[in-house]
């Protein structure tokens, strides 16, 4: 069964960075689709970033940013301790929510990027940004 942990989370002030990891385990072939979602309170779950890991994937090493997050946040991945990074940058208030990782394994095209699209999760990390 697919477990994901994420970690890194916390509390920050505003222009801060934070580096979110995900350490993936129990497949038995990297996840051709990961990324990071988030949810603050009150609002619908959204796309921040995600990636096409090149494992049965389409556009291998492709990438999606959310509009909000271009320029400011990187998505990485370590294949070798199977781990996905986000690195936030110039962190801003509005960027506060519950950070999620999240893999899928099927075919898609384009990149996925959207949380009906992935079907496994972690549990989530604090990000907290104030100004």
């Amino acid at each position: 069964q697919v477990q994901l942990v994420e970690s890194g989370g916390g509390s920050v002030q505003a222009g801060g960075s934070l580096r979110l990891s995900c350490a993936a385990s129990g497949y038995t072939y990297w996840p051709s689709y990961m990324g990071w979602f988030r949810q603050a309170p009150g609002k619908e779950r959204e796309g921040v970033a995600t990636i096409s890991t090149g494992f049965f994937s389409t556009g291998a090493g492709s990438t999606y940013y959310a509009d909000s997050v271009k320029g400011r946040f990187t998505i990485s991945q370590d294949n070798a301790k199977n781990t996905l990074y986000l690195q936030m940058n110039s962190l801003k208030p509005e960027d506060t929510a519950m950070y999620y990782c999240a893999a899928d394994f099927r075919r898609w095209f384009p990149l996925p990027h959207t949380p009906n699209q992935y079907n496994y999760w972690g549990q989530g990390t604090q990000v907290t940004v104030s100004s």
